[in-house]
């Protein structure tokens, strides 16, 4: 039994669906008996070009086109499988015997960008000085791979991929002839799929059409295609776009797990974010056409992550539960001198250096409490991505403004994103100032402790404070 594609391929110039602008032209070129000597036939894969082709050979030479004669004056070559200098050549000779039974032979060419340079050097000489029974009719899908020598020989005919609305309704037709029960959503479904192919489209259909005796459901075309629900699409993106890379991780695994390809997914993801763009979603967008294989599935976890707001360059790891837990609060200048020593060596998240110190941190700080462990557990409940970053960083207080100290670049970067930003200061409160500061720069406290630790052990004794973080 024959495919749906095949039993419904067009016999006549008229019956070709969704392509006016190569049709008409032909048609009236015919009744006109206006008859090239070259053809080009250009557009995506699936859209007639073909099928086009066969009729106008036909149609030529005053034959009946069925799916299945076969007529000696009229020769199919693969362009793709007989690209070589020695095919031309032997066309070549061919070409100058007379048609048997037409008015003219005529060569069908597909796919003739695939010819090497050398072989369309001989096609042009025999384009140039044509015999007069002769005519090439050429189709490709990369146009600007055939040497511009060749198209300008040739009548150049333009395919377009079909239009939803089109497609749909020419489904329905086949779906009524053939006694194919689908709802109008099921068959949209398949119309998006087949991306304006009509190959592509017939092929869904003959697929889908015996899943089921009754009328056939979008549930069901969407299981048998493997195609995800709009809402777990959206849930990735929702993810994506509020900076939890976490989550978007677990809705992505619920998708693979159900059987649904990577490919599929970025394809849907595309989709809705073109039809709903959003700032926070371009960067995942910028991403997504990289998604395909090999690997296609770490590809895709590696553009949700980088539109999370996570470096790719590094994998970025949970802190542990010990920094979880023991949070840096700047020591007060007025403690004694081993207090804020012990404090700056236990914290695990001091780090000793010597970076330079942020200007007129000194003269700013001030011994106002701000309780950092409550405000790490609030970005913790708001967003797991933006803690794990948080929790690398130090800080400081001065008056109501909160100073923020990353370690690397990388996570000033994430933090100082809008979206993640606006975290911080909902956790904080709507009286604190957040200031993210330069991976170079380290609280002024972390600077006095150093000088102090220093003195100390130089003198090899105590040293003391006046106080202000200063030792006299």
């Amino acid at each position: 039994m024959k495919s749906l594609y095949r039993r419904y391929r067009p016999t006549k110039l008229a019956e070709v669906v969704g392509q006016p602008q190569v049709t008409e032209p032909l048609i009236k070129a015919l009744e006109q008996g206006k008859v090239s000597h070259a053809y080009l036939l250009v557009g995506p894969r699936g859209c007639g070009k073909t099928s086009v082709a066969r009729i106008l050979a036909h149609e030529v030479n005053g034959f009946k086109y069925e799916i299945e004669d076969d007529y000696v004056d009229i020769i199919e070559i693969d362009g793709a499988s007989n690209r070589g200098i020695d095919n031309i050549r032997e066309l070549r000779e061919k070409v100058a015997i007379a048609p048997t039974t037409g008015k003219y032979k005529v060569y069908i060419i597909d796919e003739v960008h695939m010819l090497t340079k050398e072989a369309f050097n001989a096609l042009l000489k025999t384009l140039e000085e044509p015999p007069a029974h002769a005519i090439f009719i050429m189709a490709t899908t990369d146009a600007y791979k055939v040497p511009v020598t060749i198209t300008s020989r040739a009548q150049t005919y333009t395919f377009n991929l079909v239009g939803a609305e089109v497609m749909l309704a020419h489904l329905k037709r086949i779906c009524e002839q053939e006694g194919i029960k689908i709802a109008d959503d099921a068959l949209e479904i398949i119309v998006k799929r087949g991306g304006g192919s009509f190959r592509d489209s017939l092929s869904l259909l003959d697929q889908i059409s015996s899943l089921s005796n009754d009328a056939i459901t979008k549930e069901m075309v969407n299981d048998a295609m493997g195609i995800p629900r709009n809402d777990q699409i959206q849930n990735i993106l929702d993810a994506c776009a509020s900076g939890d890379f976490k989550q978007a991780t677990i809705y992505l695994r619920e998708c693979i797990s159900a059987g649904i390809k990577p490919e599929t997914l970025v394809d849907e993801m595309i989709s809705v974010i073109i039809d709903n763009p959003s700032p926070e979603l371009l960067p995942l967008l910028a991403k997504l056409p990289e998604v395909k294989a090999p690997y296609a599935e770490a590809k895709l976890l590696v553009a949700l992550a980088d539109a999370s707001g996570i470096s790719s360059s590094r994998p970025t790891s949970r802190p542990s539960v010990a920094q979880a837990e023991t949070p840096v609060e700047p020591p007060l200048r007025n403690k004694p001198v081993g207090s804020a020593m012990d404090a700056h060596l236990e914290s695990p998240n001091r780090e000793l250096s010597s970076k330079k110190v942020p200007p007129d941190t000194t003269a700013q700080h001030t011994n106002s409490v701000f309780d950092w462990q409550s405000f790490t557990t609030r970005v913790q409940e708001m967003n797991d991505a933006v803690y794990s970053q948080l929790v690398k960083t130090q800080h400081e207080m001065t008056g109501n403004e909160l100073h923020i100290y990353p370690r690397k670049r990388i996570i000033k970067t994430i933090l100082s994103r809008e979206n993640n930003k606006r975290i911080l200061t909902d956790a904080a409160g709507t009286n604190v100032k957040i200031t993210i500061h330069d991976e170079n720069d380290i609280p002024s406290n972390v600077k006095n402790d150093e000088t102090l630790s220093k003195l100390s052990a130089i003198m090899g004794g105590e040293v003391i404070n006046d106080g202000g973080g200063n030792p006299f």
